[in-house]
């Protein structure tokens, strides 16, 4: 036995010295992958049905996928999207909660898109499923509450976005890359409100149609039985001829230009170089073009953007660059998030980077572990049933040759150090791309040497061109008396002071919903004279945070951790004094500025900037009426920046005052709206909000 072990452990030793190490061991041919062809059918009301059998867990999972192209939006841009948000939402069968409960029970998953619709559940409950599934496919309503709800939400949303960097950025990308095409269509305010139930009753039956749709079934289920329930459930769905039209594939020019989308108080920039790619699923070139963009910026530690922009240069946390091939339009996408102070130099590492892959050959050793990497993780997918699925329906969908995912391992080996070189040639420029740039208003002189002209085109956080800035035609000092005057109803300040003297405290109880939260939030707010404060979130009988401030000092606790507040904001609460702090301002040294006017969902308003030091605010007054319509605060700390949008709306009279009834809260990338009740000189104290 002694004798085996040796061997088995000195034979080892014995290869190894026979192998020559200064020799590079010779590429294997990759083999052709042996992937099962998928079982194929088409109904007789044209769709396509692809089966995949997958016996290994009694489940099974149908998904439903439209064959038309999609259209421009324009004025109604977001309807494709209110129409996935709301499919699931009822029927003329179920309500949403049925549909939920019943899916539910059976341990099932039921998802939507603005074009497929996919179930998946255990074997046994398929035709329960299925019933579902169907009855959402061909009985959707869209229901009016439902509507005006998901409306709502998806206006609170678009607040959320513009305190987004890598939001604003991406809807510039899609605008520059792809203007007067379905991908550039961005919701705004104005097209959300232009939507109505009717425009999705219509989109839904033009795009949802069996005429050259497919019906892709992954799972525990034979050929005999597919054919079965599709017929049973499919065979009867009737609709109109599946839309197709011809989509271009971006707007290519020549030479750089740049955008900039402003965002107050940021200490980084969110930048995007950005081009659209001549290319479409499946073409010749697209697995070439794949390593030479994963050898340049794909994920990891060790591509050239991340070595150079990270690793040397240390201007980031990470930089990326993204290949997106689509049949409806193709771009390419370097992008990362900078310190100010390096935003240009950034940009043009960036390029050059992109300048280098182009011109000089990459090296064997690159590109080797860059294909090593690719034929790793395609071989790991071909695990996942549903990828053998996809492939056949991207086949058929795309006109694919049959054997295009089997010698895909082959195609990846004949890459060579030549082609990554022609890759970057043909798709990837230096010299004509979209710069896009979202960040502070400092930075902006340093980014007009990168335009081929010299321009920056300044846009919205939609994409759009942003309104010019007027100059406002009053002082600060009047932009907050008018205010004051307007909430206090007053006719002069004088009676405007002698109100909010005889006002001692301010109770302000409020409702928040967030559709990730099942259930409402509690938010209690104490205003007590001259400038005492205190707050209480509370949701099901737990307190999340409670906070105080009692004219010295104060503290915040979040889920019981209390934190003192700090001498700079201790500074800055007690600036903030009075009932409306507004009014104490000048008395207080606060620094204010007014900065021209804006418009705010198309309202034109007063924009006043205060600075307490440590923290930055930017109040929205309406031009006509002087109301607070919006509010955004910018704390810095710690180098980071915590940024909150508060809008107001829904003003009524409470005992002589004029104040906002409807708030919606954006913060650390989640919106809560709700609405709010007021009690004037109550018995609540300051000292029931102290943490403890």
């Amino acid at each position: 036995m002694k004798n085996i072990l040796l061997i088995l452990f000195l034979v080892p030793l014995v290869l190894l010295g026979q192998i020559d190490r200064s020799k590079k061991p010779e590429a294997q041919t990759a083999a052709t992958i042996n992937i099962k062809d998928s079982e194929v059918f088409t109904l007789s009301n044209g769709l396509t049905v692809i089966l995949s059998e997958n016996h290994k867990l009694p489940r099974v999972s149908f998904d439903l996928v439209m064959s038309g192209t999609p259209q421009v939006e324009g004025e109604k841009a977001g309807l494709s999207d209110m129409v996935s948000s709301l499919l699931l939402n009822g029927t003329t069968n179920r309500s949403k909660d049925q549909i939920d409960s019943e899916i539910d029970f059976i341990g099932a998953s039921l998802d939507a898109s603005e074009n497929s619709i996919s179930m998946s559940c255990l074997t046994k409950h398929m035709d329960k499923g299925l019933d579902i599934m169907l009855d959402v496919l061909k009985n959707v309503n869209f229901p009016e509450s439902e509507f005006e709800r998901v409306k709502k939400l998806m206006a609170s949303q678009l607040i959320n976005t513009k305190s987004d960097p890598d939001g604003m950025a991406s809807n510039v990308e899609f605008k520059v890359n792809f203007p007067n095409h379905p991908l550039g269509d961005i919701m705004t305010e104005t097209s959300l409100n232009a939507i109505t139930r009717q425009d999705l009753v219509d989109y839904y039956n033009s795009i949802f149609t069996p005429n050259k749709a497919y019906l892709v079934i992954v799972g525990d289920i034979n050929i005999e039985k597919a054919s079965e329930v599709t017929q049973k459930y499919f065979e009867n769905w009737s609709g109109n001829s599946a839309i197709k039209t011809a989509i271009g594939k971006g707007a290519f020019h020549s030479g750089n230009q740049v955008y900039f989308v402003k965002k107050q108080g940021a200490v980084q920039s969110a930048i995007r170089i950005t081009f659209p790619i001549d290319m479409r699923t499946g073409d010749t070139n697209q697995v070439a073009l794949t390593v030479m963009n994963n050898l340049l910026g794909g994920r990891g530690f060790g591509t050239r953007l991340m070595q150079n922009l990270r690793e040397d240069k240390a201007y980031t946390y990470g930089c990326y660059s993204n290949l997106n091939i689509t049949e409806n339009g193709s771009w390419a996408s370097l992008y990362g998030n900078f310190r100010n102070e390096v935003t240009d130099s950034a940009i043009n590492e960036i390029l050059y980077e992109i300048q280098r892959i182009s011109e000089n050959p990459v090296s064997a050793e690159e590109l080797d572990l860059t294909k090593s990497t690719m034929n790793g993780s395609f071989s790991r997918s071909l695990e996942n049933p549903q990828t053998i699925a996809r492939f056949a329906l991207n086949i058929i969908r795309y006109n694919l040759d049959k054997e295009y995912y089997k010698n895909y391992l082959k195609k990846l080996e004949r890459v060579s150090v030549a082609n990554i070189q022609e890759m970057a040639n043909k798709y990837f420029t230096f010299q004509n791309a979209n710069i896009i740039v979202v960040g502070s208003e400092d930075i902006l002189d340093n980014l007009k040497k990168f335009d081929s002209d010299g321009n920056v085109t300044i846009l919205d956080a939609f994409g759009s061109p942003l309104e010019e800035i007027l100059p406002a035609d009053i002082s600060a000092e009047d932009l907050i008396n008018n205010y004051i005057l307007k909430v206090t109803n007053s006719a002069n300040l004088k009676e405007a002071s002698k109100k909010i003297k005889k006002i001692k405290s301010v109770s302000q109880k409020a409702i928040m919903t967030n559709e990730q939260f099942p259930f409402p939030i509690n938010m209690t707010e104490l205003w007590v004279s001259p400038n005492k404060l205190g707050r209480k979130v509370e949701a099901q009988g737990m307190v999340f945070e409670k906070f105080y401030f009692d004219g010295k000092g104060g503290a915040i606790n979040v889920q019981g951790k209390s934190i003192n507040l700090t001498e700079d904001e201790i500074s800055t609460y007690a600036k903030n004094e009075g009932l409306f702090p507004e009014a104490n301002y000048q008395k207080n040294g606060m620094m204010t500025e007014i900065l021209g006017i804006e418009k705010v969902n198309n309202i034109p308003c007063y924009v006043l900037k205060t600075n307490t030091g440590n923290s930055e605010k930017f109040d929205y007054f309406g031009v006509e009426g002087f109301l607070k319509i919006k509010t955004i605060e910018i704390e810095s700390k710690d180098g980071e920046t915590v940024e909150s949008i508060t809008s107001y709306s829904d003003y009524k009279e409470v005992e002589g005052l004029f104040l906002p009834h409807s708030k919606i809260i954006s913060a650390g990338g989640m919106t809560f709206s709700g609405t709010s009740t007021f009690s004037l000189n109550g018995k609540e104290k300051i000292e029931e909000f102290m943490t403890k």
